[in-house]
């Protein structure tokens, strides 16, 4: 990996949020390809971050700095990548569903896919199956991310799936659930496409949902 590249994706590993704008800045003097700067400097870069999590060696604070380092770098080259089409993984509606105040995992997962080029329509905490059924029919998206954090609320997934049904939605978009209290079981039982325990392997779920 070239010296520039390398600056970001370890400033972005260390959760240097200024370092990265400051590498991402070098780079785009330099003349790198913006395309080279999100694929080698920032997807390598929270990719390793997702292993470290999974390793035990990283937790949830250090993913959520590393996750807005990132993001702060990806401010700097996000309207050259819209000038150069670049070619988005997939796009997401993501949201914690009605009742559930709780936005931290969600706001990792929407980090998480947005390092991996999914383009993100983030509703919200306490979003109504209804806000989801808007959502999926105003932008087109292939995916719809759900979240809960309480066993109460857990049952507005199976709800929401439903009203994408209702709405003849639900043969265009693949459902992804996630949340402490939820399993892979519980997933299956709702009739969601994907589960994912946490937000490092949310990404590698959503990249299997699109790809299927």
């Amino acid at each position: 990996m070239e010296g520039t590249l390398k600056g970001i994706y370890e400033s972005i590993i260390n959760g240097e949020q200024a370092e990265t704008v400051k590498n991402v800045q070098q780079a785009l003097a330099e003349g790198i390809d913006p395309v080279d700067i999100l694929n080698e400097g920032m997807v390598k870069g929270m990719a390793e971050v997702g292993r470290l999590f999974e390793e035990g060696e990283y937790f949830v604070p250090e993913m959520l700095i590393s996750a807005r380092a990132m993001q702060s770098g990806l401010a700097l080259i996000k309207p050259q990548l819209v000038k150069a089409n670049v070619q988005s993984s997939g796009k997401v509606v993501v949201g914690t569903v009605k009742g559930d105040l709780h936005d931290i995992g969600k706001n990792l997962v929407c980090m998480m896919l947005e390092g991996a080029a999914f383009e993100i329509v983030d509703l919200g905490a306490d979003v109504s199956p209804e806000m989801f059924v808007e959502a999926v029919k105003s932008s087109g998206a292939n995916i719809v991310a759900m979240s809960a954090l309480l066993t109460t609320t857990m049952p507005n997934m199976r709800v929401t799936i439903e009203a994408l049904k209702a709405a003849g939605l639900r043969d265009k978009v693949k459902v992804l659930v996630g949340g402490a209290p939820l399993t892979e079981d519980y997933a299956r039982k709702i009739g969601a496409d994907g589960y994912s325990s946490d937000a490092s392997k949310a990404v590698a779920v959503a990249k299997a949902l699109v790809a299927a």
